[in-house]
């Protein structure tokens, strides 16, 4: 069943309203707490209690404390009439399984409805509970639905206000971290939120100074549903919403996403780093990360599309002296996009220049990435001329634009796009000799259902579902054919979509608009890929001063640049920020600095401490990662006078030095790990344990 615009808007409308978390008596205030009954179940596993009263309405406590309130949390949306939202508990079971325990709460709405919630506490994720939701059809007429609502809650307020992350993708290529101030409302949908820009990673949590909440969804494809979060009068709403587009037959049952709430302290970190162990255990995770995922940056974009082969040799031999190790090739070697030809106003041989040129990169001492955007072609191209068939199309036959390069999606769930973009890579890796694939746009994060007749898709959400598929599939095309190689998804500005991890080895900060961005984008993928993810800042010059690469070295990410040399981009598309992008001498001195800092510590490598400090409530802003027995410290600031607190410290004392200057800070202990600092922009402290002195 198909819902009209108008009646999906106003199931929007009801999901999200005050007025859905009622009692059947009237419409619930602001602030208004149901009393809980004799008959009130509590379920816990010591850390996270879920209270559930007679009529199925829950609230939580962290640690025996109320954080929210009691509420309508789950509901159903029929296509007419009230919500079902207040049901009668009938039982009630429990059991342990594997690694945890396992309880089962089931109720029903006046004998039409049942209602079903399975929440299961993982033992080694404390405060996580799983929550699996089915509704079944008891009565004797078919139901036709619009929506429901999973796990709905108002996280109290606190006097120090919220931060939130969402998982969610947009256009304005908005923060994944924000403060929640009043009136913050973010739907966080997991489709699309423009004609290219769609998919993430299905969670959102929102959390206070001294605790938050997660929630989101654990199956391993992607699922069109909402992580909405909201600055209420009593707190900030977070949860999970989606529709329900179909009639429920008598007798017949609607099983929600698989989902997860957790209760934690301190930032987004812990429970996107349960999330990926959750979903590993389900078989999703990122994939062996090869040594060369790690090798510091250089990219031609400097010069833009319209570069010659002629700069880039040019610039080659100053980029390997600086310390870089990868030379990518970006837009502009192709035909257009979608006609994946050499260009030969460049590369007169054609496939034989191309080889030539990537045998040059590695003769210079570089390994060579090639720029490619898969799933998109320009109107025109003979990819589709000759296969129209490709196209993404909505339910009105209309193709899915890429506004970037003014082109058209194709669908990666149909099998000739699958095979004609592996005979692509064939042709990069196998024959011209790249040892590595820079797949760039943000339309590679999600896509639209396709309705195109010719796919012959079971259902037209096969095209978002499948999307992981695809990556995999090119990842694997790569590896069968050099094991050693990168593919790096930069998905430009989207927040990253997990299901596509396992088709990856290395992901950038894909065209971050500040600072801010390079650094809660990096501690955000550390948790999502692991402590040691390959993730590297993106070029330099994009960040506000274009050359802060304390952003990057303090979070353990790979430095990344776009310089020029000898001379600036002759032609550029756009006026050049201050300075340009030409390698002055006083921006190589600054560059080796820093170059040389990351190849005598590979913090990338290192273990990143994400829950040792709150990006969001901690001043200065503070990272810490821990490699071979040193503990490497980041803090960030505009101006900073005052104490900074080195947390994570084991037993012993510390010898404390500027990780940038070299400069003695003095020491430290676990006790005593408080240390005044005076700063502009970054300080680095490494702490390194020290000898004890001999009798």
């Amino acid at each position: 069943m198909q819902l009209s615009p108008v009646t999906r808007r106003a199931a929007l409308a009801r999901l999200m309203a005050g007025a859905t978390f009622a009692a059947a008596s009237g419409p619930m205030l602001s602030g208004q707490v149901w009393a809980a009954t004799a008959s009130t179940v509590k379920l816990t596993d010591g850390t996270l209690t879920t209270e559930f009263d007679a009529a199925m309405r829950s609230r939580l406590l962290y640690r025996d404390r109320e954080i929210a309130p009691w509420a309508a949390a789950d509901a159903l949306f029929p296509l007419e009439g009230a919500a079902f939202d207040r049901f009668v508990r009938l039982d009630q079971s429990e059991a342990a399984v594997p690694g945890g325990r396992r309880h089962v709460l089931r109720a029903t709405a006046g004998g039409t409805l049942e209602q079903e919630i399975a929440i299961t506490f993982i033992d080694r994720f404390p405060g996580l509970a799983i929550y699996d939701v089915r509704y079944r059809n008891t009565g004797d007429k078919p139901l036709p639905l619009s929506a429901w609502r999973l796990a709905m809650h108002d996280l109290h307020n606190h006097p120090d206000g919220a931060w939130s992350f969402a998982g969610a993708s947009y256009p304005d290529r908005r923060d994944w971290v924000q403060k929640v101030g009043p009136g913050f409302e973010q739907r966080n949908f997991m489709g699309m939120n423009g004609s290219d820009y769609g998919g993430g990673t299905p969670v959102a949590v929102a959390w206070r100074r001294d605790v938050g909440l997660a929630v989101g969804h654990l199956e391993t494809v992607p699922r069109l549903v909402a992580l909405p979060v909201s600055a209420q009068p009593g707190g900030t709403r977070i949860g999970m919403t989606g529709d329900a587009r179909e009639v429920l037959s008598p007798g017949a049952s609607l099983a929600l996403p698989s989902a997860f709430v957790m209760a934690h302290e301190g930032d987004h970190f812990r429970p996107l780093d349960a999330y990926r162990q959750l979903m590993a255990d389900r078989g999703l995770k990122a994939p062996a990360i090869p040594e060369s995922s790690y090798g510091p940056i250089w990219c031609a974009w400097g010069y833009e599309r319209k570069f010659t082969p002629e700069q880039i040799y040019g610039a080659l031999p100053k980029a390997k002296e600086i310390g870089f190790e990868w030379a990518v090739i970006d837009d502009g070697w192709q035909v257009a996009d979608g006609d994946w030809r050499v260009d030969r106003t460049r590369f007169p041989r054609g496939d034989a220049d191309m080889k030539a040129f990537a045998d040059r990169i590695k003769a210079d001492g570089m390994r060579p990435r090639l720029w490619l955007a898969p799933l998109a072609a320009d109107p025109g191209t003979p990819l589709l001329r000759d296969h129209s068939d490709m196209l993404l199309l909505d339910r009105d036959g209309a193709a899915q634009n890429v506004t970037w390069w003014n082109a058209f999606t194709l669908c990666p769930a149909y099998q000739p796009t699958i095979d004609y973009f592996r005979g692509v890579v064939r042709t990069i890796i196998g024959e011209w000799g790249f040892e590595g694939l820079k797949l760039d746009g943000q339309h590679l994060n999600g896509v639209a259902p396709c309705h195109n007749p010719a796919h012959n898709h079971a259902r037209p959400e096969e095209s978002y579902e499948k999307l992981q598929d695809f990556w995999k599939a090119i990842y694997d095309e790569v590896m069968a054919i050099n094991p050693q190689a990168v593919v790096e998804i930069c998905p430009c500005g989207d927040s990253f979509a997990f299901h596509n991890i396992p088709a990856m080895n290395n992901t950038p900060a894909s065209d971050p608009t500040s600072s801010w961005q390079v650094r809660s984008k990096g501690k955000t993928f550390k948790a999502l890929m692991g402590p040691s993810a390959p993730y590297s800042g993106d070029h330099v010059e994009l960040t506000e001063t274009g050359n802060d690469f304390a952003s990057t070295y303090g979070i353990g990410a790979i430095p990344s640049t776009k310089f020029t040399w000898p001379e600036d981009t002759p032609t550029p598309s756009e006026p050049l920020p201050p300075g340009g992008f030409k390698l002055t001498a006083e921006k190589e001195k600054l560059w080796r600095k820093w170059i040389d800092l990351y190849r005598e510590n590979m913090l990338a490598k290192g273990t990143y401490l994400g829950g040792l400090y709150d990006i969001g409530f901690d001043k200065p802003e503070a990272h810490a990662i821990a490699k071979n027995g040193e503990l490497h410290y980041a803090f960030y600031a505009e101006k900073w006078d005052g104490p900074i607190s080195l947390r994570g410290l084991e037993s012993g004392r510390y010898s404390l030095t500027d990780g940038f200057t070299g400069q003695p800070l003095g020491s430290a202990t676990a006790k005593q790990n408080t240390i005044p600092a005076k700063f502009e922009r970054f300080l680095l402290v490494r702490a390194t344990p020290a000898k004890e002195a001999k009798a």
